[in-house]
């Protein structure tokens, strides 16, 4: 429904599907090519990322390239948390949002074999979103809740762009001395900083929407 008498308001629907582009533009972008290697075996896309440079020394820093996964997941299981609970389709959400989440499981060989640091953060980050999307359906709908709803969403969808494409900007280098060429940038990395950008974007407008009709009434 249009939000009346707030001049240049956007209404929720138009809203949600900005939102939902944004999350396509992020997910579809984890599965196309990040790093445009010289030969179609390095042709890597986002969700290769992090165990493709597990052995170029970066360290834990490889760890961000699983961060989009997990802030798509948190990202719909906060949208649900906003819907009513007696909807199927809420609860739907929110599995999708599990599901979503669940990219960036460790395989089951690293955690029997490699050191905590490797998978640990992941597995704590997965339950988060697990926590987040079973116990939206507790949060009453209070414009306080759902304010900072669409805050924590603005800081997942930063976070999911913003550091994965630094520590991309950051491996490349490595693997340019290592192949002895330059390489460009995959069009996958751009989507997923778009696409979170623009849900981080929407969100902090929300909350102003939501500001603007407090301070109208």
């Amino acid at each position: 429904m249009a939000n009346k008498g707030l001049p240049g308001a956007m209404s929720d629907s138009v809203r949600l599907n900005t939102l939902f582009l944004g999350l396509t533009a992020m997910f579809v972008g984890y599965f196309l090519t990040w790093l445009p290697g010289p030969a179609a075996g390095l042709q890597i896309i986002g969700l290769e990322m992090g165990e493709w440079i597990k052995f170029l020394g970066v360290g834990v820093g490889r760890n961000w390239f699983y961060l989009p996964p997990i802030a798509m997941g948190a990202i719909v299981a906060l949208l649900a948390a906003m819907w009513p609970n007696d909807d199927w389709r809420t609860w739907l959400t929110r599995l999708l949002a599990i599901a979503i989440a669940l990219l960036a499981f460790p395989a089951i060989a690293a955690i029997q074999m490699e050191p905590r640091s490797e998978w640990l953060a992941r597995l704590i980050a997965i339950g988060v979103v697990v926590v987040i999307a079973i116990g939206g359906g507790l949060i009453k709908r209070r414009d306080s809740a759902t304010r900072w709803a669409w805050l924590t969403i603005a800081v997942f969808a930063f976070l999911g762009g913003v550091l994965p494409t630094a520590q991309y900007f950051l491996v490349r280098p490595i693997v340019e001395g290592i192949l002895k060429q330059n390489l460009g940038i995959g069009i996958g990395v751009w989507l997923n900083l778009a696409g979170a950008l623009l849900i981080g974007m929407m969100a902090l407008y929300a909350i102003r929407q939501q500001a603007n009709k407090k301070d109208s009434r």
